[in-house]
């Protein structure tokens, strides 16, 4: 803030206040809703244009199971987070001492486009609130208006003695300046809005559309909008249906019940419920009654699916209202207790809520169990009981568990404590002689405890020697075959106890004197020696162990080799194995590979022994080759295969044959016993079905894998031969065949036919058709003249030709003469009638042979050029394309072979629509009666005249009605005439065309006479209804609480009607957006739009006209809560 400075003169200046936020005064900070989730809720501004906006909000979440998160909206549906920018910032902190959150909403350089109501919705879980303010833009003041009066203070050269220090009148001469600036920019904002929106915003009948259009179009000045409609909108009609509707909200404890009720005006309307526009139906739960005009619905032990929008109809009208179902907080009956367990023990925290169902939360030490700890933690309901369950407990489960709930909480502490273990006997020291057996034995308290062996700190090891056994709460330590080296300290330690058990073991030596023994070595087997060998067959997969005897002294060294080369593998799947005097040769899973001649060799000191051992793998034999279909018929087909390249080391002794439908898994055996040849017929199969095959081979040890599967094949036949083989005609070069499709096709359809002739007596055919014939038929062309030949057809699939439709006998190919006959249609028998200007396409057949020749002609003479024909062997063409009335007349058809002829006529008659009716008069006029005459067409349009239409018209309106339709007389009597009418006619001619285009008009009129009558006008006095205004009902005192909108209401009379304007403290309101003034039918309304501490005072009404004035006045006082 600025500092203030004393001036001289004037004596020291006061110090700096703190500004007051005078949206405290008018909007004091509401008090905090206990079972809401804001400390402080957003507060109402007032700011500048130009001018930033904060808005605050806080959220107490200490209650809250996660953190909340919030929207900002403007109005109803407009979301401010998608404007999030230059202007609109948003920001968010939490205190975590208190765990308070505090929203921010900025807006910077606010425009009047910012004016309305916002609100903020706060969402956390299943927990929701919001809260709406309001935010008011006033227009800026011009710059330097800080020092305003400073500007208007007066030089000292215009300064006289008795002059002010003010110049008031340039003040004043400026604000109005200002004034006329303000108003000509709000009309010219107002002016920019189409006149076509205006209308669209008349038909808004719900409140949210009006910031959809205006979100639409642009406009930015939504309260400004609604302002100007309601002075230009038309009053809402009154509900013809309801007295009293919904209201807009209603709002129930959760399974408490609550009542909706309406008031018609007709207790006979019908009347239905709904929700979320589902019809509702009387049932235990929604209870209908009817009290007199009110309808009621009760809604019993309401839930949150009762939470919804409802609806009550009457015919076309509805009346909309929402039930809010408020969740009461589930509270804690019974809080988890303290526990002490020890490591592995399971642990139980048990609380107890006021509600069956009630969704809780469990935390350790501040963070939220979720179901992603499932594995460790495990969660359990039973009615109003919640457990959480930790199996086996360990130390990192200590700490403080606290369960949440909406309406509160509990907490509970766990300690887990580590497992003490006694030693129910320890290990006690031993002293042992060589190849003497030395054991360590001890005893602890828990069986499941494992441990280790350690031997001068180094961890003890199993081997041949060692022996390490747990068996219950015993662990044991045996070291077979004690040596000098095994002297030392041993030491068993529990694993995950702080606990270890130690003995010495010492060795006593004992000292021989040993004269050696020397013996040659010695292979123990049959195949012993340099000249014999031995043969092992082994199958392949299987484990083989050979162990060979020895002996020799000293102990002699022993070698094995494989083709020559030396094995000396201890591990593997090949591996050599010593024992005292036998040596052993082991084969994990033998392969064909391990095939070959073995050798031991054993030497000592005192000689050498050898001996040989030759190892066959045997093993199933490898798949067929080359298995594939040669050939397939209806129901089978013939699969061949190649032997195996490796039989395995065992001949092969035959094949297995499986099959399958292409996409199947499931395979089907053909053969129980071996196949020993190399080829199969499969039968029984589905003709048009995929099959797919496989083979196995077969030998002493087994089954091989299976071949390769063969292509997909489908097992179909040709189809029978074609059926009803005729011969149609015959030339001197053609044949016509025609024939009927086999009775049998199959799966596999027919591709075509084939068709193929040969002369008689020959065995020679020739086909008549490079390429497949689809149809049953076939003209054969390019035959020798006279010949006897003999035809056949044959079908074509897939699998092949059919067997052959051959023609009994043979066909002399010559021309056969046939008279000459014209089939003319029947409906060309009688004349045959079109309009002017259709087509005309007539098909008339005629037979004989050879080709005849066809003559047309019109009445004897040739046809005109317009009239096209062709001709072909069976029929021929009259053709017109755009036909007229000349083409009307008799046309003869004549067809001729070699002095035979045949002849047949057609009538022909081109017909349009008739001219108008000549000499159209009104003969005779009586009473309201008139006689009409005339006289038939000249053109008939060649068609008979079927009948009039007469029509009427009254000559002031020329309005014709028809009076007469299909009239066949040439006059008609026209009644119900109205008197003092002239009435003029006009008639149309029909034929079976339609309406002549025009009509006949009658020279004449018919003019129907009325009685002369007069009227005397009477005789009054007109009354003075003038009026001075005078008011029937003064304006009264009244009280407000500010923030709420309020009404000043009278009642004045005059006449003319008189010209009212409202006065505040003796001051014209004049225009002021906050004061609404309505007059209807007298009735004067002026409403205050959220009155301020400042719109109290004195406020007056005057109605004035030509015969005088009126004046009322009234106080109103605006309080503000506290």
């Amino acid at each position: 803030m600025p500092e203030a400075k004393a001036e001289e003169g004037e004596g020291p200046a006061e110090p700096p206040k703190e500004p007051k936020d005078d949206l405290d005064e008018i909007n004091p900070p509401e008090p905090r809703d206990p079972d809401g989730l804001f400390i402080n809720k957003p507060q109402n501004v007032l700011v500048e244009s130009g001018g930033d906006v904060l808005v605050v909000a806080r959220v107490d979440g200490s209650q809250l199971p996660v953190k909340p998160s919030i929207k900002w909206f403007k109005g109803k549906w407009l979301e401010l987070g998608a404007k999030s920018g230059a202007r609109f910032q948003f920001k968010e902190s939490c205190d975590k001492e208190s765990k308070v959150y505090t929203f921010e909403l900025s807006i910077s350089k606010v425009v009047p486009g910012d004016r309305g109501d916002y609100r903020c919705e706060v969402t956390a879980k299943d927990k929701k609130d919001s809260c709406s303010f309001n935010i008011d833009v006033e227009a800026g003041r011009p710059s330097g208006s800080d020092n305003l009066l400073q500007s208007f203070k007066r030089t000292n050269g215009a300064k006289d003695e008795s002059a002010g220090e003010l110049d008031f009148s340039g003040l004043l001469k400026k604000r109005e300046e200002e004034e006329v600036v303000k108003k000509k920019k709000k009309d010219d904002e107002e002016d920019t809005i189409p006149p076509e929106i205006w209308e669209l915003l008349k038909g808004v009948t719900k409140k949210s559309e009006y910031e959809r259009i205006a979100f639409q179009y642009g406009i930015t000045d939504l309260r400004g909008m609604l302002k100007r409609l309601k002075k230009i909108k038309v009053e809402p009609k009154k509900s013809e249906a309801f007295i009293k509707k919904l209201d807009p909200a209603y709002q129930v404890d959760k399974g408490n019940k609550i009542r909706l009720m309406v008031e018609l005006s007709d207790p006979d309307l019908p009347l239905k419920w709904y929700k979320n526009g589902q019809l509702i139906k009387p049932s235990n739960k929604y209870v209908f009654e009817n009290v007199g005009l009110k309808r009621i619905l009760t809604i019993n032990k309401c839930s949150l699916a009762d939470d919804a929008a409802y609806e009550c109809r009457v015919n076309d009208e509805k009346s909309f209202t929402e039930v809010f179902v408020k969740e009461p907080p589930v509270t804690i009956v019974k809080g988890p207790e303290d526990q002490q367990v020890v490591v592995g023990e399971r642990a139980v925290l048990e609380a107890e809520v006021s509600e069956e169902g009630a969704q809780v939360m469990w935390m350790k030490d501040g963070v939220e169990l979720t179901r992603e700890d499932a594995f460790k933690y495990r969660f359990k309901k039973d009615g109003k009981k919640h457990f959480l369950i930790l199996n086996e407990a360990t130390l990192e489960d200590t700490g403080r568990y606290r369960i949440l709930t909406n309406g509160g909480e509990a907490e509970a502490e766990l300690i887990v404590e580590e497992k003490q273990l006694e030693v129910l006997q320890g290990i006690a020291d031993l002293t042992v002689q060589a190849t003497e057996q030395a054991v360590f034995k001890c005893e602890v308290s828990d069986e499941k405890v494992t441990g280790r062996w350690f031997k001068n700190g180094v961890e003890v090891r199993p081997s041949k020697r060692i022996h390490i056994s747990h068996t219950g709460r015993i662990h044991k330590l045996v070291i077979d075959d004690v040596r000098p080296e095994d002297e030392g300290d041993y030491t068993f330690v529990p694993d995950g106890y702080a606990l270890t058990l130690s003995a010495k073991l010492n060795f006593l030596e004992i000292k021989v004197e040993y004269v050696p023994k020397q013996e040659p070595p010695k292979i123990h087997l049959d195949c012993s020696g340099k000249d014999t060998e031995n043969t092992l067959v082994v199958v392949a997969g299987n484990k083989l162990r050979l162990d060979v005897p020895i002996s020799g002294e000293p102990l002699p060294t022993v070698t094995w080799t494989k083709d020559g080369q030396e094995l000396s593998g201890k591990e593997g799947r090949v591996r050599l194995e010593e024992k005292h005097e036998l040596s052993s040769l082991v084969i994990e899973s033998a392969e064909r590979g391990d095939e070959g001649r073995y050798q031991i060799k054993v030497t000592n000191p005192a000689g050498e022994d050898t001996a040989a051992i030759t190892i066959r793998v045997v093993d199933v034999p490898d798949p067929p080759e080359a298995v594939r279909v040669t050939s397939v018929g209806e129901d089978w087909a013939v699969l061949v295969w190649e032997p195996p390249k490796f039989d395995g080391g065992q001949p092969v002794t035959g094949y297995l044959v499986e099959r399958k439908k292409k996409g199947s898994m499931r395979w089907m055996k053909l053969n129980f016993e071996v196949l020993p040849a190399l080829t199969f017929e499969s039968t029984r199969m589905i003709e048009g079905v995929l099959y797919e095959m496989r083979v196995f081979a077969v030998n002493a040890i087994g089954v091989s894998a299976p071949s390769l599967n063969t292509p997909p094949f489908m097992p179909i036949a040709p189809t029978s031969e074609p059926t009803h083989l005729v011969l149609e005609d015959v030339t001197d070069t053609t044949a016509t065949l025609k024939w009927r499709p086999p009775e049998r096709v199959g799966a596999g359809g027919i591709d075509g036919y084939l068709v193929e002739w040969c002369r008689e007596g020959d065995t020679t055919w020739t086909p008549a058709n490079t390429e497949l014939v689809q149809r049953c038929g076939l003209t054969v062309r390019g035959l020798p003249t006279g010949e006897k030949l003999l035809f056949r057809v044959v079908g074509v699939n897939i699998a092949g030709r059919s067997p052959p439709a051959t023609m009994a006998q043979p066909v002399t190919i010559r021309e056969i003469v046939e008279r000459p006959k014209i089939r003319l249609p029947r409906h060309l028998r009688q004349t045959y009638v079109r309009k002017v200007g259709e087509q005309v396409n007539l098909v008339i057949p005629f037979q004989g042979k050879p080709r005849p020749q066809v003559t047309w002609t019109k009445e004897g003479a040739p046809l005109a050029e317009d009239v096209h024909v062709r001709t072909s062997d069976q029929d021929t063409v009259f053709f017109i394309r755009a036909a007229n009335r000349g083409h009307s007349g008799r046309y003869g058809l004549s067809v001729r072979i070699e002095g035979m002829e045949d002849t047949a006529e057609m009538r022909l008659r081109i017909v349009e629509k008739p001219g108008p009716p000549k000499k159209v008069q009104v003969k005779e006029v009586w009473g309201f009666n008139a006689l009409v005459e005339w006289e038939p067409p000249e053109d008939d349009g060649n068609a008979e005249i079927t009948g009039y239409t007469v029509m009427k018209a009254d000559k002031r309106t020329m309005e014709w009605f028809t009076v007469y339709e299909h009239n066949r007389p040439l006059r008609c009597t026209v009644s119900e005439l109205v008197m003092g009418n002239e009435y003029l006619f006009k008639v149309f001619s029909e034929n079976l065309c339609g309406l002549s285009d025009k009509a006949g008009l009658s020279c004449n009129t018919a003019v129907i006479p009325k009685a002369e009558l007069r009227l005397k006008p009477p005789q009054y006095q007109e009354r003075d209804f003038r009026s001075a205004p005078q008011f029937l009902t003064p304006l009264v005192d009244r009280s407000a609480v500010a923030g709420y909108s309020t009404a000043l209401n009278c009642a004045v009379r005059g006449h003319p009607k008189p010209k009212v304007v409202w006065l505040k403290n003796q001051v014209a309101i004049g225009e002021d957006p906050k004061f609404l003034a309505r007059h209807s039918q007298g009735v004067l309304t002026l409403l205050i739009r959220k009155p301020g501490p400042f719109d109290g005072g004195t406020y007056s009404c005057r109605a004035v006209n030509e015969l005088g004035e009126a004046l009322t006045e009234c106080r109103l006082e605006i309080r503000v809560p506290q």
